[in-house]
């Protein structure tokens, strides 16, 4: 009796079970919702009406499409004769905007942990120019950097440099100039860092201290394997940042061109002085909405997702045995 009873039983109790494995997962998918929703809406439409958008001519910015099939690709890969330079210049941010903010923002942070008075102080400091609206920052910049009448160039010429650089007013310095520029604003950088040191348990630097390991030893055997998943963190989010790098250069070209407004062709201040500063989200905004080209802008912005998505995932594949080591 008791064997049938329990054959009999399994049924009910598989329902049961199911039932229950089905309201879990509703539970889970209620919570998901709005993030699924938000991901639907604000990425997947998006790309998906840029790829369909990116097929097609537009001959005015209201007016319907017409099918181009790759023609826009076709165009951006072998006949635009601006989309290399603009390449150029948002592989140089990448290749060195990114890597001197990082060393910037650890070399501030390991100093204010070293800092037993007044750290508090220095902190806000350091932090304070991240708070500096973006266009505000660029423009004081571009004023504090002006040739021959600009404060920095006021006190080159205390030290005895009577003719400074021209800043953004030369294609050669316009690029370090934005370096400068991005370096004064590494306040949230900072900050990460600074909660990522502050959290390596003191007892790693005792116990190297011990073995004899010297300042750079501990930096690089206990520091560095330590703080790995945060320099992962900051460089995936510094190279998405800059290869979408647009305001500070606009606003910069702008200003030292003279001209109050972004200009509307590749001669007028888009990438001030000679295409120098002409980043490829910069040539993306002037093809879509100064030259009414929407469709080789979305062939542009999808061509610049599929870069950022293969890099970041290059990255993270290579920087596995780096993060592994802080495990």
């Amino acid at each position: 009796m008791t064997t049938q009873s329990a054959v009999v039983a399994r049924p009910g109790t598989a329902r049961v079970r199911r039932r229950r494995r089905i309201r879990h997962s509703l539970t889970v998918l209620s919570f998901m919702a709005p993030a699924l929703l938000g991901i639907l809406i604000f990425l997947v439409f998006p790309l998906f009406t840029a790829v369909n958008s990116s097929l097609h001519q537009f001959g005015q910015l209201n007016s319907p499409g017409v099918w181009y099939g790759l023609g826009n690709y076709k165009y951006l890969f072998t006949q635009d004769p601006f989309i290399r330079n603009a390449a150029w210049n948002t592989l140089w941010f990448v290749v060195i905007m990114v890597p001197a903010q990082i060393l910037t923002g650890l070399s501030a942070a390991a100093l204010l942990t070293k800092m037993r008075k007044g750290s508090s102080i220095y902190r806000t400091i350091f932090y304070l120019p991240a708070l500096v609206p973006t266009v505000a920052g660029a423009l004081a910049f571009v004023y504090l950097l002006k040739p021959q009448v600009g404060l920095v160039d006021h006190l080159l010429k205390l030290v005895g440099i009577d003719n400074g650089p021209l800043w953004f007013n030369s294609p050669h310095w316009s690029k370090p100039s934005l370096t400068l520029l991005a370096m004064w604003g590494i306040g949230n950088t900072m900050v990460i860092f600074l909660a990522a040191l502050l959290d390596v348990p003191i007892s790693l630097y005792e116990a190297a201290a011990i073995d004899g390991a010297g300042p750079w030893q501990r930096f690089r055997h206990v520091t560095l394997p330590s703080i790995s998943p945060v320099l992962l963190f900051t460089a995936i989010t510094g190279i998405i940042a800059t290869l979408s790098y647009f305001t500070e250069a606009a606003v910069a070209a702008s200003a030292a061109s003279g001209q109050a407004t972004v200009g509307g062709g590749a001669s007028g201040s888009f990438g001030y002085p000679n295409e120098s500063t002409l980043s490829y989200p910069l040539y993306l905004y002037q093809a879509g909405f100064s030259q009414d080209r929407l469709g080789y802008a979305n062939a542009m912005a999808v061509v610049l997702f599929v870069v950022t998505f293969l890099v970041i995932l290059v990255l993270l594949k290579r920087s596995k045995s780096f993060t592994e080591g802080a495990s």
